[in-house]
């Protein structure tokens, strides 16, 4: 798939941020429409099914929680990534338990939300099924043996360390919230500095600067995300997944 055919639906109240997002997205290559508010929205996916949306969440005539979660009972195929502002940590995570894929804050850089867009899109289009090799930088982690290698040498995991960084593989490049991770990997355990615990020990294991990490990133008050430097490696076959902008 080409920039030319990915089509992005703006979903956001405010003229000038659909205008900016119309131009530095056009320039792209993305070929944008434009909705200020959830009613045309709607409308608009329903008549001509984007790609990917982006999705403020202060409509004017309907919250983008309710609107997203509409979408998600619908089962559209989609990607949604929200914009929100820098401080609307809640609205963030209820958006994201409720589907989103992704997040931006305002005020954001273009080459930012091309980036999330373009993990966004690989994860909608790639083939179904897990690649056996995930490997990002130095690290390597085979999915089918449950080894873990940091340049090239084996690293000795914990149960539940492994499974908090398989978790975090299986969704490169996407925020997982705290509840998401605690739920998949404990069941009903809830305690956020259980997990912190957790991931300080993981970052000591595969991280070469665990307090500057590259690879399991926080995202503040929201949870955290595998960095998306990513190639996959099928053992068994030499193709690859079509290449997304």
């Amino acid at each position: 798939m080409t920039h030319a055919t990915v089509k992005i639906l703006v979903v956001d109240d405010e003229p000038p941020i659909r205008k900016l997002l119309d131009v530095g997205l056009s320039s792209q290559g993305f070929a944008i429409s434009g909705a200020p508010n959830a009613r045309s929205a709607i409308a608009l996916a329903q008549s001509d099914v984007p790609d990917l949306v982006l999705l403020d969440l202060g409509l004017p005539d309907m919250s983008g929680h309710e609107l997203l979660a509409r979408w998600r009972s619908e089962n559209v195929p989609f990607p949604v990534i929200i914009l929100s502002s820098r401080t609307d940590e809640t609205g963030i995570v209820q958006a994201l338990e409720l589907g989103a894929d992704d997040y931006v804050t305002k005020p954001f850089g273009m080459n930012e939300l091309v980036a999330r867009i373009r993990v966004a899109l690989r994860h909608r289009f790639q083939s179904q099924g897990e690649a056996p090799v995930f490997e990002a930088g130095d690290l390597s982690v085979d999915l089918v043996k449950r080894i873990v290698k940091v340049r090239g040498s084996e690293v000795k995991m914990t149960p539940r360390e492994y499974d908090i960084l398989r978790l975090l593989v299986q969704h490169s490049g996407r925020v997982l919230t705290h509840r998401f991770i605690l739920e998949k990997v404990w069941g009903e355990m809830n305690d956020v500095q259980y997990l912190r615990v957790y991931v300080r020990q993981l970052r000591q294991k595969i991280e070469e600067s665990p307090d500057q990490p590259r690879y399991i990133l926080t995202e503040t008050g929201v949870g955290y995300r595998l960095a998306e430097m990513v190639s996959m490696s099928e053992t068994r076959s030499t193709t690859r997944p079509e290449t997304m902008p």
